[in-house]
């Protein structure tokens, strides 16, 4: 209806990079937004999340690491699953390249949020995008401060210069968040609260019942 005010519906993301379930979950919440678009207004704000820690900075073959992790035949199924569910996203899922500790994108995802919201959740996008269709690297630096540069993020090489900037807060917000039940978890109003890539009705249904 003309006029009327839109309601307020504030939506917390703990997440990792290098997640698919993160990221698919994330672009079912964007069909969410914009179906909620004429009756909420949005603010998002991204929080980190370590699937592996200790992984290490230099990275390590996608597929090896999978196939350690999960067994070769597990990893097999698993593979073949995220290739149809992001084919149902218009998406190709690439196994290629490698994967590594996802510190940086989160201090780079930490800086952006300093600077706008709604760029902190295109970053996230574009970093995901480049790692799980293309092959990217996640913890290429040239490849992140590409990312930010397409956001339009300023400062973002001088802030990932400094190894030490937003490390201490990343470090704060891993800890707080260690104990989810599960990646990707999305509180709405501090008061509906879930886990996984759910799907859109999911997030619209959370909408309406926090604004109540």
């Amino acid at each position: 209806m003309a006029g009327t005010k839109k309601k307020f519906v504030e939506i917390d993301i703990i997440a990792d990079t290098v997640c698919p379930w993160c990221f698919v979950g994330k672009r079912n919440l964007d069909k969410a937004l914009e179906e909620g678009n004429d009756r909420y207004e949005f603010e998002l704000r991204w929080h980190p999340f370590q699937i592996d820690p200790e992984i290490p900075k230099e990275g390590t073959y996608k597929k090896e690491f999978y196939d350690t992790k999960m067994g070769a035949d597990v990893a097999e199924v698993f593979e073949t699953r995220m290739a149809d569910i992001f084919s149902n996203h218009d998406m190709t899922y690439k196994i290629d390249g490698l994967t590594g500790n996802t510190i940086e994108s989160h201090r780079l995802i930490y800086f952006a949020g300093l600077q706008d919201r709604d760029k902190q959740h295109d970053l996230v996008d574009e970093i995901c995008l480049g790692y799980f269709t293309d092959g990217r690297f996640i913890g290429d630096r040239d490849y992140l401060l590409k990312c930010a540069e397409k956001i339009e993020i300023e400062g973002a090489a001088e802030f990932l210069d400094d190894p030490n900037n937003g490390l201490t807060e990343v470090r704060e917000e891993l800890k707080k968040y260690s104990e989810v039940k599960g990646i990707p978890y999305f509180v709405i109003n501090g008061k509906e609260e879930f886990a996984g890539a759910q799907p859109t009705e999911v997030f619209l249904a959370a909408f309406e019942a926090a604004t109540k």
